[in-house]
């Protein structure tokens, strides 16, 4: 069992990470004040669908293959960033 202070520092640190935002929230929140609220919710479900896209790659062992091959690694962050 976690000492009380092991456990005390993980729900901080928790805690913590939990109230930052990340990139897909400032991404929402920024949709949301150029455009309205339409572009907003298409926009949670556009990261949320590529959230599960990448969710459910992973299981079925598509990570490993990318981690195996660096060509494959390098044409999947360049289309990434296409």
């Amino acid at each position: 069992m976690a000492s009380p202070e092991a456990m005390l520092a993980f729900t901080l640190g928790s805690i913590l990470l939990i109230l930052i935002p990340g990139p897909s929230v400032l991404f929402v929140i920024g949709r949301a004040l150029s455009l309205d609220r339409i572009g907003a919710l298409l926009s949670v479900v556009d990261t949320s669908l590529g959230s599960l896209v990448a969710g459910l790659a992973v299981p079925f062992g598509v990570g490993l293959v990318v981690q195996q091959s660096v060509v494959l690694f390098t044409v999947l962050k360049v289309a990434g960033g296409l």
